[in-house]
């Protein structure tokens, strides 16, 4: 059987009610590069086979892929790429299961199929003309990634932006190189912290939710997007909601359970939300009861 025949999932594309064919078919992307981030973590650079393979669309950022291992399985990846290259995808990924670990086995070359975009994205055009704050927690940093990338771009449309990082060790920074460029600028606050220090790390130790009480914005010209562990961001909203920033100035990226992309299996239902098709980016006053119901 050829790869363009491949069923996704076991079933044939056009047996979900109410979503076009395209929409459940993978694209055949194949992998130019595999880059190893940390001991669990990876990055895959993607290019379209042919022109008739690329996306229907750009992406946005905050939006994510269903990223096919053909004879294995499918997975939500954000993008974590510079959006103004849609003709190259890039998805950073822990290894957490047989999927992404069948992902992290692949060599350039390897062919891989992609469906997408899919999502909501962040509100980077209602933040012109405001101060930015990025909470990422960890992995969260790649979905934020896209959004910096476009904030950089266009940096003359936005005021302060301020970045802050957080992972649990040192060895479990992510994109260590461009945290140091973004370091280097003057047009950028870049914060980044550690919960356990180890080995020659000498800066900050603690939550990354710990820096916002002095992190250097105006709350009242303020937009902030926060991606990371649920409890991160209930966290980061409460300190941001401290510091003066209404809840509707406040996104978050929601990924969990995702499995079809299209709010047809209700894997991801949240309370009347569909994750992938609602989301996964939300403003915080419309999901903010529901992160603190259990078991929703």
């Amino acid at each position: 059987m050829s790869l363009d025949r491949v069923p996704v999932g076991g079933y044939a594309p056009q047996s979900v009610p109410g979503v076009p064919a395209e929409a459940m078919r993978p694209r055949l992307y194949e992998v130019s590069s595999v880059h190893q981030d940390t001991r669990d973590t990876f990055t895959l650079e993607l290019h379209p086979r042919t022109d008739a393979d690329r996306l229907d669309a750009p992406y946005a950022p905050g939006q994510f892929a269903m990223l096919y291992v053909f004879g294995v399985g499918e997975v939500p990846i954000s993008m974590s790429g510079d959006p103004a290259r849609s003709n190259v995808l890039v998805h950073t990924t822990r290894e957490v299961g047989a999927v992404t670990r069948a992902m992290g086995a692949l060599k350039p070359g390897a062919t891989i199929g992609v469906r997408g975009p899919f999502g909501t994205a962040w509100p980077v055009d209602r933040a012109e003309n405001h101060d930015v704050v990025l909470v990422a927690g960890g992995i969260g940093l790649a979905p934020l990634r896209p959004a910096i990338y476009h904030l950089l771009a266009h940096r003359a449309r936005y005021k302060r932006i301020v970045i802050l990082f957080g992972a649990r060790t040192p060895e479990e920074l992510l994109f260590e190189d461009q945290l140091s460029e973004w370091r280097s600028r003057l047009d950028l606050d870049v914060h980044v912290s550690v919960d356990r220090a180890t080995g020659d790390w000498r800066g900050n130790v603690g939550f990354v939710t710990q820096l916002i009480p002095r992190a250097p914005f105006d709350p009242r010209t303020t937009v902030a997007m926060a991606c990371g562990p649920e409890i991160m961001m209930t966290n980061a909203a409460a300190a941001l909601a401290k510091r003066g920033v209404p809840a509707e100035r406040m996104w978050l990226s929601m990924e969990r359970n995702m499995k079809c992309a299209v709010g047809h299996c209700g894997h991801c239902q949240m309370g009347p939300y569909f994750v992938c098709h609602d989301g996964p980016v939300f403003r915080h006053d419309r999901i903010a009861r529901l992160m603190s119901v259990p078991e929703v």
